[in-house]
């Protein structure tokens, strides 16, 4: 069997060209399985949401993401009308969580939000209280209802700032309610949300102030409650996908997870009331 001479070498010269490249090629195999790779069904979902919201948010995410592990879930924590700010200039939120409607009222006007996701996913209560150990001559010792705070020997109350926090525009209405507001201007400590109430009351820095009452009870031994406070407005707590071309699919799986019986259960065991 006769083989052309010039197909013969070219033969020889390609083989001797692939056995040379072969540690070379398994060099590379080798390398790219050391190098992580993300799924390609991998999505990050980002959540603004009511200072209020933080541990019972977290304690869904933490669920959720055990249910679909592909999915990230990022938060970014502060006062509602801050976080509305920030949603209406373009923020990279997914989902808006507000702990009252004017706020989320606003971010529909400006067209931030897809007013057909609006819904109310909870309730809850503002409390008055006062540092836990308020004994002896500390002025909050004296404080057992809401009117005590127009007392001379209380001189300092803490509350959310209402031109930006939820809360404080809820104490604000009750305090006017009971015709309290006016007498008690001078002694407002104003705060960037209501966490930070929180702990000025746990640290008594204030005689009292104003909080949730999921706020509240993350500090049992610290803070005090007086009393429930009566709310002119009901205190719901609305929530709605954010409107950009960025916003990832699982947005809206998240989304109906929050409004979903093992989410609703997750606020109920942190306090908050249902809608």
């Amino acid at each position: 069997m006769k083989i052309n001479a010039t197909r013969w070498r070219q033969r020889r010269l390609f083989s001797a060209v692939g056995l040379r490249r072969i540690p070379a090629a398994l060099g590379l195999m080798l390398a790219a399985a050391l190098i992580p790779v993300r799924s390609a069904h991998a999505a990050e979902v980002t959540v603004y949401a009511a200072s209020s919201l933080g541990k019972a948010f977290q304690a869904m995410a933490r669920q959720y993401q055990r249910i679909k592990p592909d999915v990230r879930i990022t938060f970014s924590f502060a006062a509602s009308d801050v976080l509305q700010r920030q949603v209406v200039h373009g923020a990279p939120a997914d989902i808006f969580a507000a702990a009252d409607q004017v706020a989320m009222d606003k971010a529909e006007r400006a067209g931030a939000i897809q007013p057909s996701t609006r819904r109310d996913f909870a309730t809850n209560t503002l409390v008055l209280i006062k540092p836990a150990d308020a004994e002896g001559d500390n002025h909050a010792q004296g404080i057992a209802q809401l009117a005590d705070l127009d007392s001379q020997a209380i001189t300092r109350i803490g509350l959310g700032n209402p031109a930006t926090v939820p809360a404080g525009r809820y104490a604000r209405d009750s305090l006017r309610e009971a015709n309290l507001w006016d007498a008690l201007q001078e002694k407002q400590v104003l705060a960037q949300n209501v966490r930070q109430v929180l702990d000025y009351v746990a640290r008594g820095e204030v005689d009292a102030g104003f909080v949730f009452a999921t706020d509240a009870a993350l500090m049992p031994d610290r803070v005090k409650v007086v009393e429930n406070v009566a709310s002119p407005t009901s205190i719901r707590y609305p929530l709605a996908l954010v409107q950009r071309k960025e916003r990832p699919d699982a947005a809206a799986d998240f989304y109906d997870f929050i409004l979903s019986q093992p989410g609703q259960q997750i606020l109920s065991d942190h306090g908050f009331g249902l809608p």
